[in-house]
């Protein structure tokens, strides 16, 4: 079998809250070979993990994050809510996928981008988002490393990708078909996907030659790699 990398989507969500520490720390222990996790800024511009604009899902507060200072998300989530820098040390020495929902603007995609530098994490960290914001990205770090986020068929204009340069596409799984799969290829990307759960679905996408699968269940996906891969 190819060489797959197991990504955990938001860390170990099915058993653990997502984006937190301990649903990050989850996710490596059950043998991920990086995780993901979604990053905003607070009003007062600290990068921390939270997919949605507002609180209420996770953890019950009806408040936007852009309204509210880190210290106010502290008492609201009684420390729940890590920083960037906080799941950038949980991780380690491991890979970690980066992604920017909500089409940050380009300060806000900055400050994320210093916190990644200051962090000396910038060889193990790898963005993942649309267009806008992995151009935002590039202009930030020349030489950061690019998952351009797709949701259509639709090739990406030869002018985004020589603006953007990713390494990966990273497709919505339900539209991988071996002919997307060796369009890629063939054009000298590699595949990412997301976020295929179904054991049926992860066959299917391993089956392809997807580089790159970002799902829910990363206790599975690992089980159906096989042979075990040296990571």
């Amino acid at each position: 079998m190819h060489n797959v990398t197991a990504v955990a989507h938001r860390g170990d969500p099915y058993h653990v809250r997502e984006n937190t520490l301990d649903s990050l720390r989850s996710a490596l222990r059950k043998g991920a070979d990086a995780v993901e996790f979604d990053v905003r800024l607070t009003r007062d511009g600290v990068p921390v993990l939270l997919h949605d604009e507002t609180l209420k899902r996770l953890w019950g507060h009806d408040r936007p994050l852009r309204s509210l200072s880190w210290e106010e998300v502290r008492g609201l989530t009684d420390d729940g809510v890590p920083t960037l820098a906080d799941a950038l040390s949980a991780t380690g020495d491991s890979r970690v996928m980066l992604d920017l929902p909500g089409d940050p603007a380009p300060r806000a995609v900055r400050r994320i981008v210093d916190v990644v530098r200051e962090h000396g994490a910038r060889d193990r960290v790898h963005y993942c988002a649309g267009a806008a914001a992995m151009l935002a990205v590039r202009a930030a770090d020349p030489s950061a490393e690019i998952a351009l986020t797709r949701t259509s068929l639709a090739p990406p204009r030869a002018g985004l990708l020589e603006a953007i340069r990713p390494r990966w596409l990273n497709y919505r799984f339900s539209l991988v078909d071996r002919a997307l799969a060796d369009r890629v290829h063939a054009d000298g990307y590699l595949l990412s996907v997301w976020t295929p759960d179904t054991r049926r679905s992860l066959r299917r996408l391993l089956a392809l030659g997807a580089d790159s699968i970002t799902t829910n269940r990363i206790d599975v996906l690992c089980a159906l790699r096989a042979p075990r891969q040296d990571r």
